[in-house]
């Protein structure tokens, strides 16, 4: 039985698996029961000794004034004259001056020509500018290399696929309709935008066309599936999704559209436009991610305004684009039982043009009564469980603890020598980026290699090497998380790492950073030779990352020496107290194997300012998988340990959020030795 989910698609976006949608040779294989596929590239970030140093808009405005170049300030990019343009297409549309149809990023200088789709690096541009090497021809093959990898298959495919009212069963369309939820989309609405559906995969197949033309340059397929009692939906792009920079819906905008709505899934985008008649696009990677290279095509919108989902994860991601974009632009459409996804509005008869009405600004000067936050403080009122952030699927009992992980926080982990923090926080991150929180990984103390190896074997809960067929399968699956690596290693200034942080959010989104660890950028920082003012320092400069950029930080810090003898307390993280005063949660590793014998290992919440919860549960170490969570035959175990010794949560009995309170028998104080 189909039952569809509230607008067509399911609530949680969730990352499969494994698989397979189209062989090289272009051919439907099968629909592999998985959640949506997203593929990430995977791209090594800046490290302190690469040649490509982080531009400010200041030198870029500079570099143009020296060089004579014309230039316009836009939203988010600055406009020129483009070297890669072809002579006839420099001048206007009146035929006066130059056409300024290149975009250069304020922030990353990176450049898109609209006219050749040339697109590169400041350091390509100025390369073209004073004529080194061929830059127009490498800008060139940077804008059509993507294409030409699946030209034939994405032709094959979109030959195959035709309109749902030619095809030959009534009643094979109207199931369709029915899989995806747009039954009240008309089929007028499906051919303005081209929608095809591909028989042989029961997917909707969205064109993605070139600028101001008509020529075919990728596809998104959306596929359904049943599953028990719910449907689920599985996305493959071509292009890879890497390289798959698409705003569905882009060829119908005209030069004259001043205000355009932002959608996360195409559907909506349909359901939108078929309503209101106005300009609608629909971003590549939904709620996951807005790529910089999208921002030129967006230039030309005085207003936005982002309509992207029904949850809050939604309006989290609406207000992180609106940075990007310009919030003075910019206006959100928040979520609500009367504001759902325009897809749902749609197919509840609500008035869309009604609720585009409500859309509240991005920005605003400041806030100078509680009118301005009512609305906010009712949207965690009425979404308790998603204000409480992402849980984690192999870690229960720190769902029942921290509640979930919240973005705009920063995490203080730290743990004994040779007890494993570095292994945990891998499985920790690792858990959280199964469930599409895009993650920065600064490993200052082993190799990125070694890191990825440990990883991969926590995500495969194997190990490989004794399974080496099977080591692409796991690998082209690991790919697909939005995972990226810093590149440094050993000590590293402060500065050169909050700059490095600052490009992965603006160009990947990325809402969870973890530094591992602290100690590895004492060194570099020129506070004479006092080692604790360094600390505090660095500490507030991840506290103010963490807030500025709503992301969480999840800082190792190693503990002071203690008496071995001892378990750990939050007075022993290194340095003052400065580090678990700015944190929100403070995580300690605890091993009893100094202090009771053999072996036990358990997680203690020592802090939690979210709402007080503060306790600790066992840890079993896998080594063949190199996992701290708890296998599924060990639960039940797991429940009776607990239920035995009285492990639970408590709020702190001082009154003070955040105090310790460790609980195993009541009264006790000590972990239970089971």
């Amino acid at each position: 039985m189909w039952v569809l989910l509230r607008g067509g698609y399911p609530l949680r976006t969730l990352l499969p698996l494994r698989g397979e949608w189209m062989g090289r040779r272009g051919l439907p294989r099968s629909l592999v029961p998985g959640s949506p596929r997203r593929r990430y590239r995977k791209e090594a970030l800046p490290s302190l000794d690469a040649p490509l140093l982080p531009v400010t808009v200041t030198e870029i405005r500079q570099y143009l004034r020296t060089h004579g170049i014309p230039f316009q300030d836009g939203h988010s990019c600055l406009r020129a004259p483009s070297p890669f343009a072809a002579p006839s297409r420099h001048k206007d549309q009146a035929g006066v001056g130059p056409s300024l149809g290149l975009f250069i990023d304020k922030t990353t200088g990176r450049f898109l020509c609209m006219a050749s789709l040339a697109e590169g690096s400041w350091e390509d541009f100025q390369a073209s500018v004073e004529g080194r090497g061929d830059a127009t021809k490498e800008g060139l093959l940077l804008s059509e290399a993507p294409e030409a990898v699946d030209s034939e298959e994405v032709r094959r495919i979109w030959d195959r696929a035709i309109p749902l009212w030619e095809l030959p069963d009534p009643e094979e369309a109207q199931l369709a309709r029915l899989m995806f939820g747009f039954t009240k989309v008309t089929d007028d609405t499906l051919k303005r935008f081209g929608v095809r559906y591909l028989r042989s995969a029961r997917s909707l197949v969205f064109p993605w066309f070139f600028p101001g033309s008509l020529g075919l340059r990728g596809l998104k397929l959306v596929g359904a599936e049943g599953q028990g009692d719910e449907v689920r939906y599985v996305e493959t792009t071509f292009p890879r999704p890497g390289a798959y920079h698409n705003l569905f819906g882009l060829p119908l905008i005209t030069r004259r559209d001043v205000e355009v709505i932002l959608t996360s899934r195409e559907l909506d985008s349909l359901a939108l436009h078929q309503s209101t008649g106005l300009p609608t696009l629909a971003l590549p990677r939904g709620t996951t991610c807005l790529p910089p290279a999208l921002l030129p095509y967006l230039e030309q919108f005085r207003r936005i305004v982002l309509w992207l989902g029904d949850d809050l994860r939604s309006w989290e991601a609406a207000k992180l684009f609106a940075r990007k974009l310009n919030p003075k632009r910019c206006s959100m459409v928040r979520p609500g039982e009367q504001q759902p996804r325009p897809l749902e509005a749609l197919n509840r008869a609500l008035n869309l043009s009604r609720i585009l009405r409500t859309a509240l600004p991005a920005w605003h000067k400041s806030i100078v009564s509680f009118r301005q936050l009512r609305e906010e403080v009712l949207g965690e009122l009425s979404n308790v469980e998603q204000v409480a952030g992402v849980r984690w699927s192999r870690f229960p009992d720190l769902n029942r603890l921290l509640k979930g992980h919240r973005k705009g926080e920063l995490t203080v982990f730290t743990g004994p020598t040779g007890s494993g923090k570095t292994t945990f926080i891998s499985e920790y991150a690792l858990d959280l980026c199964t469930q599409g929180v895009n993650t920065l990984w600064g490993s200052f103390e082993i190799s990125n290699v070694r890191l990825a190896r440990v990883m991969l074997t926590q995500f495969a809960v194997g190990r490989l090497e004794e399974q080496l067929d099977k080591y692409d399968e796991w690998a082209d699956r690991f790919e697909d998380l939005p995972l990226y690596f810093m590149t440094f290693h050993g000590q590293q200034s402060i500065r050169t790492v909050i700059d490095t942080m600052q490009h992965a959010v603006y160009v990947y989104d990325i809402c969870h950073v973890v530094i591992d660890n602290l100690q590895f950028m004492m060194g570099h920082e020129q506070l004479s030779t006092d080692r604790i003012a360094a600390q505090d320092s660095i500490v507030g400069a991840f506290r103010k990352f963490a807030t500025d950029n709503s992301c969480h930080v999840t800082l190792v810090i190693h503990p002071r020496k203690e008496e071995d003898d001892k378990e750990l307390q939050t007075a022993s993280i290194f340095g003052s107290a400065k580090a678990s005063q700015e944190a929100d949660n403070v995580l300690i590793l605890q091993d009893r194997k100094l202090v009771t014998g053999p072996g036990k290992r358990y997680l203690q919440v020592s802090k939690n300012r979210f709402d007080g919860d503060v306790g600790i549960f066992p840890l079993e170490f896998n080594k063949s998988s190199l996992t701290f969570s708890i296998p599924p035959k060990s639960k039940a175990r797991l429940k009776k340990i607990k239920d035995d010794n009285g492990l639970v949560a408590k709020k702190p009995s001082s009154g003070k959020k955040g105090a310790v309170s460790q609980h195993s028998e009541p009264g006790s104080g000590q972990a239970p030795n089971s």
